[in-house]
């Protein structure tokens, strides 16, 4: 068990912090305790659902006392009642607690312990729901920031370790419900399976490996701009888009898909539709993307001197020209820089508002900040991104699509505006 995670580790060349999703089961214990027998940095996290009243919050106990037994940071969350008590609704909660922890520990790097039955399941499961090609492909090895070590491990196997190292798992009473689908396959169903195919499990997990190997070759030839396939080949596109941001999906779904983008396909300034929690598909006559939901920035950041400013995921930079040469080019509106005329630095760096107006460049008079972004075509998920810099209600720099008639340069610039991504525009 030990060597199958040190290869994966050593497969992915991954180091630093490592968080493992810990329900305290038997397959999450015995990667942690793995874990720990390779001295890795490792940060146990447990989402208690508390679907389970004590049962819940002594198994949150549990997954505590073993980590502090091995010297392993923990942490743990509990899940708002508010939740729906399904498993999609519980699925979305974890990796939603999953991808925070990332975050709050500076890591990309999160281990869960789905196993080779898992697998196994998880594609008869998808078979029984008709699902393509794509979808036989079963629980991926890794996806962003996820990564699975024991996909390959059988459970006996897993249940075997725990048991030879004296480790004491929770035993999660709900596993016995049949009411839920995937407990119902495992106990019910695979079981029947075997009667056919003692080895079925195995038959699963080969099929998952062939459907991976097409699913190669197909994506290779396959379109790169949905709007230039036909139509097999844009339900293809559809399908790598929702399996690749981890969505559930079925032909309903992908048929409404499909037609949302052929009714927008030549939209200017776009469409959306919701595919998932915190997740839209945006359609214009260019593209076709998946965007994710975020709440709108709230924070205003006062710039009353020049200098270097921390804002949101950017730095913002207020620099005075005092050799300028004539025959420097000027930056373009899309570009993150500008040059200006400044009378005094008084300003403040937000996100758009309510009354916002500016004086488009070259024009006479202002025009709402609403109709000047509509009129440059920009979809509505963007236009709360965009940073702008502005002195009131008035708009002087929208960052990346232009400036104000009021701060261009008539002479030669007194300053220049820049705005750079934490991860490095270079200016």
């Amino acid at each position: 068990m030990i060597e199958v995670v040190k290869n994966f580790i050593e497969k992915y060349n991954l180091s630093g912090t490592f968080i493992v999703a810990f329900s305290g089961g038997y397959d999450s214990m015995c990667l942690l305790d793995v874990m720990h027998k390779l001295e890795l940095n490792t940060v146990a996290v447990h989402l208690n659902h508390n679907w389970r009243g004590e049962e819940s919050f002594n198994e949150a106990k549990n997954c505590e006392n073993f980590a502090k037994s091995k010297g392993i940071q923990y942490y743990c969350e509990i899940l708002s009642d508010s939740t729906a008590k399904t498993e999609t609704a519980a699925r979305e909660a974890r990796y939603d607690f999953f991808k925070r922890c990332a975050k709050k520990f500076n890591t990309d790097i999160v281990f869960t312990a789905h196993n080779f039955d898992d697998n196994a399941e998880t594609v008869l499961y998808r078979i029984i729901k008709g699902t393509g090609i794509k979808g036989l492909t079963g629980i991926c090895e890794h996806r962003d920031i996820f990564y699975r070590p024991l996909l390959t491990v059988k459970r006996e196997d897993i249940e075997y370790y725990c048991k030879e190292n004296n480790l004491n798992p929770n035993c999660d009473s709900s596993n016995t419900d049949t009411k839920y689908k995937r407990n119902f396959i495992r106990h019910k169903i695979i079981p029947l399976l075997e009667e056919i195919n003692p080895k079925v499990k195995e038959s699963l997990n080969s099929l998952s490996d062939i459907a991976e190997e097409d699913n190669k070759i197909i994506d290779k030839y396959l379109p790169q701009n949905i709007f230039s396939a036909d139509k097999s080949e844009k339900k293809r596109i559809i399908y790598n888009i929702l399996a690749e941001n981890d969505i559930d999906y079925d032909r309903e779904k992908i048929e409404n898909i499909l037609n949302f983008i052929e009714e927008n396909k030549n939209s200017k300034s776009g469409k959306i539709i919701s595919v998932a929690k915190d997740l839209w598909l945006f359609v214009n006559n260019k593209k076709a993307e998946l965007v994710k939901k975020e709440d709108k920035c709230t924070e205003v950041l006062k710039v009353t001197k020049e200098g270097e400013y921390a804002f949101g995921n950017g730095i913002f930079k207020l620099k005075s020209v005092k050799n300028y040469d004539n025959k420097t080019d000027f930056p373009k509106d899309c570009e993150n820089k500008a040059y200006v005329c400044l009378d005094e630095v008084n300003f403040e760096l937000r996100t758009r508002r309510d009354g916002d107006f500016i004086a488009p460049m070259g024009c006479e008079g202002t025009q709402k900040l609403k109709k000047y972004l509509n009129e440059k075509k920009i979809a509505k998920h963007e236009k709360d991104k965009i940073v702008f810099l502005c002195k009131g209600s008035e708009v002087l720099w929208a960052v990346g699509h232009g400036i104000s008639d009021k701060i261009k340069v008539v002479n030669k610039p007194t300053h220049m505006l820049i705005f750079e991504e934490r991860n490095g525009y270079e200016s």
